[in-house]
């Protein structure tokens, strides 16, 4: 590292720039294709989820490094409560959900924080939502699925430094997160059976 090298929340500030520079002169090089997969293990809730490789600019990343899994479940008192035998407690995806929103939301703070040059000490976001599950346990209809939700409320804690109110609101809607989780988008369901995966050979 250079003496004048300008680091700002880890990142050199130089590199940045240059990498924005290149991103808006070649955006068709920055593009990503992200993708996870769940594998259902045998009890009601439970998955064992995966995620390994990605695409940048059209190329595949891949690599065993990136193979994180996470077995997600439920909450266990609901699950005795459901009838679920020998019910013990793994993170919940809507609660995954959540902390990858928060995650995100710290994301867009303090890459943009780097960006201009402006410093904080403390940073913590805190997400929380009110969940009804009558439709996922089919008591109500599909149809009322949007009302399943109360609005998300997340919180930003951030100290230090001279910190724009404004400007934080900002770089936190700027986090890809937030945008998957506020914008109306449909879900594009493709269901195979072992047939049709045969067939498609």
């Amino acid at each position: 590292m250079t003496d004048d090298q300008q680091l700002a929340h880890g990142i050199d500030r130089e590199a940045m720039a240059a990498f924005a520079e290149h991103a808006s002169a070649e955006p068709d090089a920055v593009q990503l294709g992200l993708g996870a997969s769940a594998t259902y293990e045998g009890t009601a809730a439970h998955s064992l989820a995966k995620i390994d490789s990605y695409d940048l600019g059209g190329e595949t990343i891949d690599r065993e490094t990136r193979e994180y899994t996470i077995p997600y479940g439920a909450w266990k008192e609901v699950l005795e409560a459901g009838g679920w035998v020998g019910a013990t407690d793994r993170i919940e995806p809507v609660e995954a959900a959540l902390s990858a929103l928060a995650a995100c939301i710290n994301v867009g703070i303090s890459i943009n924080a780097a960006a201009e040059g402006v410093a904080f000490d403390e940073l913590r976001t805190s997400v929380r939502t009110d969940f009804d599950p009558a439709v996922l346990f089919s008591l109500a209809d599909l149809e009322t699925a949007d009302s399943v939700y109360g609005n998300l409320q997340a919180t930003i804690e951030i100290e230090g430094g001279d910190v724009d109110p404004e400007r934080v609101d900002e770089w936190a809607r700027r986090a890809p997160v937030y945008t998957l989780v506020s914008l109306a988008q449909d879900v594009e369901l493709t269901v195979q059976t072992p047939a049709e995966v045969a067939g498609d050979d």
